[in-house]
């Protein structure tokens, strides 16, 4: 065995010489034409030993790397060796010619294989091989300074080539190939990870099944679960209890759908959404003629939910004439329209929900005693997010998934992300958690959501709960509410276009103390508006508006 091939070629003419020269770049340009369009790293590195053997005449060439169960060396890829020889090509970092290479990093020459004792003729008989002084070039895989894997092949020893020119194209393809490999482990890498999440998610789906639709394998959940079920097939009603965003109107439609209402319409109704003046309506109805406007009959919610459920929402923000209404409805299942004297008999299962204690509405005056005992016969109270161990890691992928697929993401969540998620308290609940992962996947750079993004929404999410806590009597008049350092808009939910909603305010009241957080916005992002306005839950719009308002449009 000789490092370097010392033997002298013939002359050779000039004309066969640019002949190699032509096979060698066209070698060299299919190769990386194969690494750019191949879907697969099978396809560019047996298709680069293809082309090694059809115009080069190295021949049988294989790509060797570690085994992942048992650290020894694999032929992983090969051109012109059966599936036999390919599993008998196993070695440690000890033996034959390729394991020397793997553990030295150094290229080896064996000018004949039948006189070289370390030749192993492992994977390929001696009489597989064609008669004559058959040569082998084994050159290693470089990852910068670590050796990742072999790349080998036979040639005939007497050729007009010298083995110095496929010395130096094996070193090109070797690290064509250790780029392949690199990318394939990233790929692999996150691919591993998305296939994990996906189990899970695939798991808490088969459990959302048994769930009744709810993602969640708390205790907290369980228990509510259990409860539900046990009233859902009975005419009692139900007052659902329990922080905003925890899902309590889709607790009142498992109410529904598991009881014998089911096939008989479901509608909602937030009693806080609607004003006064036009909430009787919405929930009674109207005759033609009641109220200025009303040019013709209307049926309200609780006579289209005539046969089903109705489920009202905030029923803690109802006012005192709305309250006695409703207790009628509950106890003779009639209602009268606004503006009619008739009643109307209906059959609606009735389920309330609050965010506020009613008992101590009741204490001050403000609902009433006995429909607060008409409504609490079967209170369910519904757990905190902070409450329920272990769901928060399943709803944020569940709201990943659904926000890649929303704004045409492919987005990952980075290190630490998912334990500062569950460390969060989540005065929001599960709406908060939502929205958190809309707004990290949107701001979110080479597909993954960093600890920083996150560490700055949550920033974000602070200074908001701590402004609703502390009210709004500074606001001057006329104008929106705003946020000590952020806009109000940072409330409001983003589309995939990053616009707000269409009820939302084109413009809200600017604050000269925003100019900071405006400018740690552009800072973080980059100096790119549009992810900045994301970032601040603003769209790109508002954020310009902003900027030029408080004359940072110069700078930025």
């Amino acid at each position: 065995m000789t490092e370097m091939d010392k033997e002298q070629i013939s002359p050779i003419t000039a004309a066969s010489a640019n002949d190699r020269g032509a096979a060698d770049l066209t070698v060299l340009h299919e190769a990386a034409k194969l690494i750019g369009h191949s879907g697969t790293p099978e396809i560019a590195i047996t298709g680069t030993l293809r082309l090694m053997s059809q115009m080069l005449g190295l021949n049988r060439g294989r790509v060797l790397l570690p085994s992942t169960a048992d650290g020894l060396l694999r032929i992983r890829y090969s051109y012109g060796l059966t599936d036999t020889e390919r599993k008998r090509g196993l070695y440690s970092f000890e033996e034959g010619i390729t394991g020397k290479v793997m553990q030295s990093g150094q290229q080896v020459v064996v000018q004949d294989v039948d006189q070289e004792p370390g030749f192993l003729f492992r994977a390929v008989d001696r009489a597989t091989l064609p008669d004559g002084v058959v040569s082998y070039l084994a050159v290693p895989i470089m990852d910068g300074n670590l050796t990742v894997g072999v790349l080998a092949a036979h040639r005939l020893r007497m050729r007009p080539r010298a083995i110095n020119a496929d010395l130096v194209i094996l070193r090109i393809l070797a690290t064509f190939i250790a780029q392949i490999i690199k990318i394939n482990g990233l790929i692999d890498e996150r691919t591993s990870h998305l296939r994990e999440e996906n189990q899970e998610l695939k798991e808490a789906l088969e459990q959302q099944q048994n769930n009744y639709g709810i993602l969640g394998e708390s205790a907290a959940v369980r228990d509510a679960l259990l409860q539900i079920t046990r009233v859902a097939d009975t005419p009692v009603t139900v007052l659902l209890t329990g922080e905003s965003g925890t899902g309590k109107e889709r607790f009142s439609q498992i109410l529904h759908l598991n009881s014998k209402r089911r096939d008989q319409p479901f509608l909602a109704i937030n009693c806080a959404a609607i004003p006064e003046q036009l909430l009787e309506s919405e929930l009674f109805g109207h005759e033609k003629g009641a109220f200025t406007g009303a040019t013709a009959s209307k049926q309200g919610k609780i006579e289209l939910a005539n046969g089903g459920t109705l489920f009202l929402d905030e029923i803690g923000d109802l006012n005192m004439e709305l309250q006695s209404k409703l207790l009628r409805v509950l106890e003779s299942q009639v209602i009268q329209r606004v503006g009619g004297i008739r009643d109307i008999p209906v059959d609606v299962r009735i389920i309330t929900a609050t965010h506020k204690n009613l008992q101590e509405a009741v204490n001050q005056g403000t609902f009433r005693l006995d429909l607060f005992y008409r409504l609490n016969v079967f209170p369910i109270h519904l757990p905190p997010l902070r409450q329920r161990t272990g769901d928060v890691r399943i709803l944020a992928r569940h709201f990943l998934l659904n926000a890649n697929r929303e704004y045409g993401r492919y987005t990952l969540f980075g290190k630490g992300v998912m334990e500062r998620l569950e460390s969060y308290n989540w005065p929001g609940n599960i709406r908060q958690l939502e929205n958190v992962i809309k707004r990290a996947v949107l701001i979110a750079l080479n597909g993954n959501i960093s600890i920083g993004d996150i560490e700055s929404i949550l920033r974000q999410e602070s200074v908001i709960n701590n402004h609703l806590e502390a009210g709004q009597s500074a606001a001057p008049q006329g104008a929106p509410a705003s946020l000590p350092q952020l806009n109000a808009a940072v409330i409001q939910p983003v589309s995939p276009a990053g616009t707000l909603s269409s009820s939302s305010r084109p413009y809200s009241w600017v604050r000269e103390d925003e100019e900071q957080s405006l400018l740690e916005a552009l800072q973080q992002t980059g100096g790119n508006k549009t992810r900045a306005a994301a970032l601040l839950g603003m769209t790109a719009r508002q954020f310009r508006y902003r900027l030029e308002k408080l004359a940072l449009t110069d700078s930025h």
